[in-house]
């Protein structure tokens, strides 16, 4: 399974540890993933993703999973947040329609 959040993109990074006396050794930055059930209004139900803490709190900042997914650009999403995607833009279409 790879270490990338599922509505943001966020992956690993690359870095240096430093000692005391300034030895500069490779290191990986991970993104602080956490398996999470998140509801979509618009649909009436949840869906179980893998995202980071921070798109956890920018989740709840921006209102929930369907203000924030509509605007969120199709190359960081996953195949399954995607998917998500196009049926809720689907279904609020078809609401405003009626």
């Amino acid at each position: 399974m790879s270490r990338r959040c599922e509505l943001t993109g966020v992956g690993p990074m690359v870095g240096h540890s430093v000692s005391h006396s300034n030895i500069k050794t490779k290191r990986r930055f991970l993104p602080s993933l956490k398996s999470v059930k998140v509801a979509s209004e618009a649909l009436g139900q949840t869906f179980s993703l893998r995202i980071s803490n921070a798109a956890l709190r920018t989740l709840d900042y921006k209102g929930g999973l369907d203000p924030f997914i509509v605007k969120a650009r199709d190359e960081q999403l996953s195949a399954e947040a995607q998917r998500i995607k196009r049926k809720v833009k689907a279904k609020l279409a078809e609401n405003a329609a009626a």
